[in-house]
């Protein structure tokens, strides 16, 4: 009971805030509140096939399945969630996500196939520099509630890219092309890979990583993403 009140108190000096919409967290929510966690826009792409991100990759790299949990737009509140996460330090929110889309993904007969989840990877430097990748955060939660496990180290980014942000497609695909190695074969030969990543927009960078991961033997690559653009 003590507890209780001190952690009451405690909240009262150091409220805690949702990551998506920034108003106070009631008591019994943590990350992210109950009303952006209802009302956040899901893609709900994990339950249907061919969607509009499976239709990106056609013709330039075999996908078996790919989702993202949100649609994300400039000034929206997942860019808000995702922001919080990249650039202010709130590693929760990867995990947090995770759990939520991990639940998501239990529901999809071709998700329960996943053997292993693999991050995509950012480059020593920039990870020692945030001091973390956010998309390990975000395997962590979804390995959590998916009773799935995750490798962090499967894929290794060779080289430092500049910035995707103002590059067009060609521009991107030329900047990560070759940057991606696959540090053990065999952990990955005969498994249906899922590739995970946080914003998906031209799709570049997954394309390259899925290419390298199906040039072992015997694999299969499916993609899940925190949030796409509206495509």
């Amino acid at each position: 009971m003590l507890k209780e009140y001190l952690a009451d108190f405690t909240s009262l000096i150091y409220p805690q805030l949702c990551a998506s919409c920034g108003l106070g967290l009631y008591k019994g929510e943590e990350v992210i509140c109950t009303f952006c966690h209802h009302y956040l826009p899901k893609t709900y792409y994990h339950l249907e096939r061919n969607n509009a991100i499976e239709k990106h990759f056609w013709g330039r790299v075999n996908i078996e399945r790919a989702a993202s949990c949100y649609f994300f737009q400039r000034g929206s509140r997942v860019q808000h969630l995702i922001h919080q996460l990249k650039y202010k330090g709130k590693t929760e929110v990867g995990v947090a996500i995770g759990k939520i889309y991990g639940n998501d993904l239990n529901h999809s007969v071709d998700y329960c196939t996943v053997d292993v989840i693999v991050p995509v990877p950012l480059h020593k430097s920039k990870e020692m520099k945030r001091g973390y990748n956010q998309v390990d955060l975000f395997c962590e939660g979804m390995a959590e509630t998916m009773n799935k496990p995750w490798s962090k180290h499967a894929l290794e980014r060779l080289k430092a890219t500049e910035t995707q942000t103002h590059k067009t497609r060609f521009e991107r695909w030329e900047n990560v092309g070759t940057v991606f190695h696959i540090t053990n074969p065999d952990s990955l030969k005969g498994k249906h890979v899922m590739l995970a990543d946080d914003v998906i927009t031209t799709g570049s960078t997954l394309e390259a990583c899925a290419q390298a991961i199906l040039a072992v033997s015997d694999t299969r690559v499916s993609v899940a993403t925190i949030a796409c653009a509206v495509m």
